[in-house]
């Protein structure tokens, strides 16, 4: 180094020791070749920042000019400006005719050294694989002068001969390590006069003034013996490469001392040969963006302009580099035949896959059909084996012990020699190995056996029925999930149809493989071979279908739900029903808790496929164009995509910094729009989850996005809670259109199916339409008057537009609000369907392609795919959580109040129903014998019905505000009603006599009748009351809690009461003390329901956080805590609130209702069953006195009938 250089960089070393960190910086000069590998890794070493600096600039003071400017040029490409400043002053003459003159970062050395060795020049399209080359200087330094070898190795067409050229095009290892040159043998498969003629040919090319012997030699010993002397005269520290080495004995002919590189398929070859062994193994394939820059070199084209179908060779040849190059550079010479090269592949056409001039193989399944020849015989048909198995699947070894009968270790020295020969990969995890095929290897292997196939499917079905029972396999087996994953698939292809009818129709496996792997793999397969299912029974398999697409949601959630019970519940013609009956039967006389929904029949089901792709709430789904894909958005702040027939998940993106609020497909499916709380709109590629483009000019969150419906010219509307409207060309970096004139937030918008109209929707109550090519807003629609009609309605009720969706004739159009689905017809503003089955509020709506079905998404975590045609015939009343239960000897009656306030009397045996009366019902009741009927209105009006003559008697006194209970005394004769207003109503009915016990301050929450004519009340003021209801006196006032009392119970013995609070608390009291027996802490939520067991031993109190608490009454002690699950992404154990519970009568079972019903052991403390209910928040369960019958009106206002299976 020139004496200027070397004093500019002493005199700036503290400074570069204390900015510079050095990785990136190696990284140039190792590139450069001023650095060797070796001694970047001694850099690394250093445990400091600063002393990883100091020992490189030490380095640096040691070497010539060349390093210096390499240093100089990497501080500045790394950003470090200032530091690089300080050295400019330095900077050496370098000289252009030096030997350091480098093209493409070749020197002239290099150049030199290579041509005369034969090294292979770089191929005409060529990309750096860094790390790899890197990886075997390493180890060639490591020979560090001594005879030793470097083993490169891997599948054919992987890359390795490249890979070994490039390793010596390298100035500082051929100068420091290499002086006396590289010799390349291009070695092949030989037999011993071909190998003879290889060795003659180096002899010639290392003695040309023949100074060591005027004739070739004429035998392999000779030559050998020729070879060591020219080595260790004429070239003592040079390296021989020998390039696809198959056989171990042609090593042994240049085993004499030398420093060699070898690359082979076999990593064995060198086990015959001694001295020092390093290996560097080959991966497969290339990366995704290394393979697509070897086909934009070939072609000429930008990376980022390639078409669609790069991608999908990359893909569909694992980024084999092999493949790649083959492909190129046939799509140099016809560049129009990406098509056609696409379907070659995907038809495992390889012989029309041909063509390179620096490949030994005119064809590729020439190149692997070699590799299989070289196997010995006693093991080739165990590779024909392999033949059946599929794709990117890892198979643990105990799968082939099944297959082949035999025991680990002899299959694994078989697999050995596979994975030697780069004909297999293997797999170590933990203490067990997994093998695997290459793609191309699969193809290879499945084109060449097609016509044995079957027969190898048929032996490993055979093979595992000889070894394991289904209902043996057990999830600790090393070999348990691939005979889940994959056992219907062995069936399928070996056409044993009725083995696979018998596992795809079984419960028993539907329950161990959901368990394992979730539904979505077992819906794809019942699509899968549903030609072959469909040959038994189609109605069978579309039951089986319909249990799994419907069920979902359940079947991937923790803890996982009883599938029998779930069974249960389909239809009794079902083959689920039939075959969940026999197991519960057998199981019930073995102690465990069923249930039969016994007027399920009347109950339709219009969902066609619930999945849970998230772990929060879902924002938004959207179809793909071709209806093939969905793509789903939410809280979560991912996107997901995943197949529409089966739920199978294809994409999970971390999309954004916040909640994803929508997201939409582009016409051509190319292109995923999402928009987020973060303020941003980006833009995906669909196949592979790149993003493409972001555009952040809202100054709000952007609540919804969506295309234009034709391609020819893509814009993307966005909706934003600045209450803008913006549209975007994809050709743009800027927003092209900004709509004003929302009063509110737009929280969705949609195109026409033409795209001249874009419809938006708003917080402000309005649905506008803009014409899109101007931007000008041409109609404000009024939404609210729409909902004016419905039961909740309200003059002052705000109504937020959550979404809407055009049919595909843009004839009929969606509207969300609340948990409810309205489609409307645009010509006639009729409501034509109104859908429940979410269980929350639901944020998004969108019909299928061809309009036969939509889907929804919403806060319950759940997406729903409904059938239009099923949706529209469907437009039921259903019920609402107001009912009274009386239970008969042989049957139940149930009085129900339904969505248009009419009264409903229903005989839960038979199903039929009376329609009672019109009147605006807010609740009902029964009279003790059946004979009357009683109701309250929202204006606060009673009236009672005769049920024998349709009598009605009117209380001439109204209550002022709603009436929310109501019950008959035991006698009939009186009516006792609690309002909003705080009053109790006590009205003997035939007398016409009425008693007001009126003493709280806020409203009554609820009430009890007590023997002897007392009642006792409890309010959101706090306190308990209780009251002699024929003088209307209140003998006795508790003041029970600082917050709401929200329910008491009392006991049977009448002694005591039970209260529970907002507080967080419920306290045990006498009737006879004016303090509480005993405070019961310890709920994290609301207390918001309680019950005595029968003995009065016994109280379960239920909070808002789902737990349930078993208490000892006459100590006050927590006897069992039935806590919600708490592992991350499941649920509570109730999904929502404890609303209501009850004991049985010999108190060892306790049942709650809350966002399902469950059924505990009181004993344990444990879960003995639980029912899932289609809806949710379950306001109360009436449970038969023997505690057989038990029902229950979800918020969906489905009615449950459930009887405990005997």
């Amino acid at each position: 180094m020139d004496a200027k250089s070397r004093n500019c960089l002493l005199q700036h070393k503290e400074a570069l020791e204390k900015d510079i960190k050095t990785p990136y910086i190696m990284d140039h000069m190792v590139g450069d070749g001023v650095l060797t590998t070796l001694e970047e890794e001694e850099v690394r070493n250093e445990p400091t920042q600063q002393k990883r600096a100091a020992l490189l600039i030490k380095m640096i003071l040691k070497k010539d000019n060349y390093c210096y400017v390499s240093f100089y040029n990497a501080l500045l490409l790394e950003g470090y400006k200032d530091l690089a400043a300080f050295l400019q002053d330095g900077i050496p003459v370098v000289s252009s005719s030096s030997d350091k003159d480098s093209v493409g970062g070749i020197t002239t050395y290099v150049r030199t050294v290579l041509c005369e060795g034969g090294v292979p020049q770089r191929p005409v399209v060529f990309v750096t694989r860094k790390k790899l080359v890197n990886a075997i200087q390493q180890k060639l330094f490591k020979l560090n002068g001594e005879p030793g070898w470097v083993t490169i190795y891997g599948m054919a067409g992987c890359g390795k001969s490249v890979l070994a050229a490039e390793a010596v095009r390298d100035h500082s290892l051929l100068e420091g390590c290499f002086p006396s040159g590289v010799h390349w043998v291009s070695v092949g498969k030989q037999d011993k006069s071909g190998l003879l003629m290889k060795l003659q040919n180096l002899c010639a090319r290392l003695d040309q003034d023949e100074s060591f012997s005027q004739r070739l030699p004429l035998n392999i010993e000779e030559a050998k013996d020729r070879l060591r002397i020219l080595m260790l005269r004429k070239y003592p520290r040079s390296l021989l490469i020998l390039d696809d080495v198959w056989d171990p004995w042609v090593l042994k002919a240049f085993d004499n001392q030398c420093q060699i590189l070898l690359t082979t398929r076999d990593k064995s070859v060198t086990d015959s040969v001694m001295g020092p062994k390093y290996v560097v193994p080959v991966e497969s394939g290339l990366g995704k963006e290394k393979g697509l820059e070897i086909l934009s070199l070939f072609v000429n084209v930008k990376k980022a302009d390639l078409p669609e179908q790069a991608h999908s060779i990359i893909k569909e040849c694992k980024g084999s580099p092999l493949v790649v190059s083959l492909i190129g550079a046939l799509l140099r010479d016809f560049p129009n035949r990406w098509d056609y090269y696409l379907r070659q592949l995907q038809n495992k056409q390889f012989k029309r896959i041909r063509k390179s001039s620096s490949y030994d193989y005119e064809a590729l399944d020439e190149a692997m059909s070699i590799s299989v020849e070289m196997l010995r015989e006693d093991i080739k048909d165990y590779y024909t084996d392999l033949s059946i198995l599929q794709k990117d699947v890892k198979v643990p070894t105990k799968v082939l012990c099944i297959l082949w009968d035999m025991e680990t270790e002899e299959v694994e020295d078989i697999l050995q020699e596979f994975v030697n020969k780069s004909l297999l990969f293997c797999d170590r995890n933990g203490k067990s190995f997994h093998y695997y095929l290459h793609d191309l290897q699969v193809d290879f292997l499945t084109e060449k056996n097609r016509s044995q196939l079957q027969d190898l499917h048929k032996k490993m079905i055979t093979q595992f029925q000889r070894y394991h029972q289904l209902h043996t396999l057990s999830p600790d087996q090393e070999d348990c999930m691939y005979w889940y994953n994959f056992l219907a698939y062995h069936m399928a292809s070996a056409n044993m149809h009725k083995e696979l009818c018998a596992l795809m129709f079984s419960l028993d496996w539907i329950k161990a493989k959901t368990e394992l792997v979730g539904p979505a793999h077992l819906i794809h397969e019942f699509m899968e071979y549903r030609h072959i299912l469909d040959k038994k029974d189609c109605a069978v398999c579309e039951n089986f279908q319909e249990f799994l697409s419907l069920n979902g949601h359940l079947l991937g959630r923790q803890p996982f739900p009883n599938i029998v019970q779930l069974g249960l519940c389909e239809p009794e013609t079902s083959e689920v029903y039939q075959q969940a009956k026999l197991q519960a039967k057998q199981e019930v006389d073995n102690g465990m808790l069923y249930l039969e929904w016994i007027n399920k029949k009347n109950i339709k089901n219009l969902s066609r496929l619930v999945v849970r792709p998230h772990t929060d709430a879902v924002y938004h789904a959207c179809f793909s164009q071709d209806g093939q894909r969905i793509a789903s958005c939410g809280a979560d702040k991912t996107l997901q995509v995943f197949k529409a027939e089966t739920g199978e998940k294809l994409l999970e993106i971390k999309a954004h910094e916040d909640e994803v609020l929508c997201c939409a497909f582009s016409a051509d499916d190319t292109f995923i729009a999402t928009c987020s709380v973060d303020k941003k709109v980006k833009i995906w590629n669909s196949m592979t989850g790149e993003l493409v483009r972001s555009y952040d000019e809202h100054s709000e969150q952007v609540n919804c996005c969506h295309f234009t419906n034709k391609n020819h010219h893509l814009l993307l509307a966005t909706g934003s809670s600045d209450f803008l409207l913006k549209l975007w060309d994809l050709n743009q970096k800027e927003c092209r259109n900004t709509m004003f004139g929302h009063t509110n937030s737009v929280n969705h918008c949609r195109f026409s199916p033409d795209d001249k109209l874009l419809a938006s929707c708003s917080a402000d109550g309005t649905l506008k339409l803009w014409d899109v090519k101007s931007a000008n807003e041409k109609k404000s629609i009024n939404v609210k008057q729409f909902f004016l009609n419905s039961e909740d309605s309200q003059e002052d009720m705000e109504v937020i537009v959550k979404c809407c969706s055009w049919s595909a004739d843009g004839a009929r159009i969606m509207v969300a609000a609340k948990n409810k689905i309205f489609l409307w017809n645009i010509d006639s503003c009729l409501k034509v369907a109104d859908c429940r089955g979410h269980l929350s509020w639901v944020h998004g709506v969108m019909f299928s392609p061809d309009g036969s079905s939509f889907l929804t998404s919403s806060d319950d975590q759940t997406i729903r795919l409904w059938e239009t045609k099923k949706v529209c015939k469907n437009y039921d009343i259903v019920l609402k959580q107001e009912v009274d239960v009386v239970f008969q000897e042989n049957g139940v009656m149930v009085l129900a109040v339904d969505n248009i306030r009419h009264l409903q009397l229903i005989n839960g045996k038979t199903g039929q129903i009376d329609y009672l009366t019109e009147a605006q019902v807010s609740c009902c009741c029964l009279s003790p014998h059946h004979q009357y009927i009683a109701f309250g209105d929202e204006e606060g009006a009673i009236e009672i019905l005769e049920l024998l003559n349709n009598r009605i008697f009117q209380s001439r006194i109204r209550h002022k505000k709603a009436v929310r209970h109501i019950q008959f005394t035991a006698d009939g004769k009186t009516l006792i009603s609690s309002s909003d207003d705080s009053a109790i109503q006590v009205w003997n009915w035939q007398s016409e006599e009425y008693v007001f016990l009126q003493a709280h301050q806020e409203t009554v929450k609820n009430f009890r009748l007590l023997k002897n004519s007392r009642l006792l009340s409890w309010s959101f003021d706090g306190t308990v009351k209780i009251w002699n209801i024929t003088t209307g006196r209140m003998e006795k006032d508790f003041i029970c809690h600082q917050g709401t009392v929200l329910s008491c119970d009392i006991s049977l013995d009448a002694t005591k009461f039970s209260s529970t609070s907002a507080d967080k608390t419920a306290k045990i009291w006498s009737f006879e003390l004016p303090s509480p027996l005993h405070e019961l802490r310890g709920h994290n939520g609301c207390v918001r329901c309680s019950a005595f067991s029968v003995d009065s031993t016994l109280l379960a109190t239920g909070d808002d956080n789902g737990e349930v608490r078993i208490w000892n009454v006459s100590r006050g002690e927590l006897l069992h805590l039935c806590a919600p699950i708490t592992e991350e992404g499941a649920t509570t154990t109730h999904g929502g609130w404890v609303t209501d519970l009850c004991f049985s009568p010999d108190s060892k079972m306790l049942v709650s209702a809350g966002g399902y019903l469950k059924w505990w052991n009181v004993v344990t403390g444990e879960c003995s069953q639980t029912f899932y209910t289609n809806g949710t928040n379950l306001k109360k369960i009436h449970v038969s006195t023997d505690f057989k019958t038990f029902v229950t009106v979800d918020n969906l206002g489905i009615l449950y009938i459930l009887q405990i299976l005997e």
